[in-house]
């Protein structure tokens, strides 16, 4: 992915340091640009992409704004060139400006979509423009991550969904919520999106599903879990309502099992009852009693029923007293 068939050489460039990292500043050719930078999309096999996919539309319009000409500025772009770059200084006198000999690609932090849409101006019009671009000379693939969820997320950038996507490593409820959407066996893999864009069959989010799994796990007894213990539950959980319900599951339109006010509810029903068959001192909760507390729900999730005009977190709450009342024995 990194490699490149030969050296490149960009010229007139300037070395400098930025919190204690080496950079590097110039501009390079988009014909060229374009053979020396990789993206890392989110779905990596290796785990460390966070790339969302690209807007065709973002990148059309803007090969639309290049086209007006001059007019049409843009900044620099961001890169890792990952210790794949090696800068030679011109002369003694001026160390830090001199020349990068590429041997490898760069990874593409910011600015996928201006090169997107560079690419497709260049081969429109049969021309070729410079691409002004800061490069760290090397960041380890965490610290990528970290610059990239920092610019993006300060910025309109790349919604709450994709941030909890990357920070999966470092919070419990992120890893959770990613591995719900990301297993087969999960009832949430064929209706979450990672990247927080919802498309027909596919309306929970995992922003969603990281604010739901923080009601269900609200009790100090169920927060002290492992992650891996908490993702137990909560697959045993909502699957053992899926069981119960597999038509309102699966049926987004004509019922509101999945609409987010009701799995609101249901977690925050879930912190109410589970913490009560987990003894005190002990991190444990036995899946096959939380399979019988859930196959104690009788509801109707109709569109049209009872829970038509539920909405809010004050609906939820609502509709969470309910259940509680339904699951704990008589």
């Amino acid at each position: 992915m990194s490699s490149l068939p030969s050296q490149i050489v960009i010229e007139n460039v300037l070395q400098c340091k930025i919190r204690g990292k080496v950079a590097y500043q110039s501009y390079v050719s988009a014909v060229v640009g374009l053979q020396l930078m990789f993206v890392k999309p989110f779905d990596l096999p290796t785990g460390k992409g966070y790339q969302r996919p690209v807007d065709s539309k973002r990148c059309n319009d803007f090969a639309t704004y290049l086209s007006k000409g001059e007019e049409a500025l843009f900044t620099p772009i961001l890169l890792n060139a990952a210790s794949n770059w090696d800068f030679v200084a011109y002369d003694r006198q001026r160390p830090s400006y001199g020349r990068l000999i590429c041997k490898g690609k760069a990874s593409l932090m910011d600015g996928q979509h201006r090169m997107g849409g560079i690419e497709k101006y260049i081969k429109e019009t049969n021309s070729d423009i410079n691409v002004p671009f800061l490069a760290f000379h090397s960041l380890d693939e965490d610290e990528e991550i970290r610059l990239f969820d920092t610019i993006n997320t300060k910025a309109k950038g790349i919604g709450p969904s994709l941030s909890k996507f990357l920070r999966r490593d470092s919070d419990d409820i992120s890893w959770v919520a990613t591995e719900l959407i990301s297993r087969r066996e999960s009832p949430f893999y064929n209706i979450g999106s990672i990247i927080g864009k919802r498309t027909k069959g596919r309306h929970v989010t995992l922003q969603n599903l990281y604010r739901t799994l923080h009601f269900l796990t609200a009790d100090h007894l169920i927060s002290s879990l492992t992650k891996e213990e908490k993702l137990a539950v909560a697959m045993c959980y909502f699957d053992t309502i899926r069981q119960i319900f597999p038509d309102e599951w699966n049926d987004y339109k004509s019922y509101r099992l999945t609409h987010i006010v009701c799995l609101d509810a249901l977690s925050i029903a879930g912190n109410q009852v589970l913490p009560k068959y987990i003894a005190e001192g002990k991190k444990h909760l036995d899946l096959a009693i939380i399979q019988r507390i859930v196959n104690r729900l009788s509801v109707d999730w109709s569109t049209e029923g009872p829970l038509k005009y539920l909405k809010g977190l004050s609906g939820s709450r609502a509709l969470a007293t309910n259940l509680k009342d339904q699951m704990l024995p008589k």
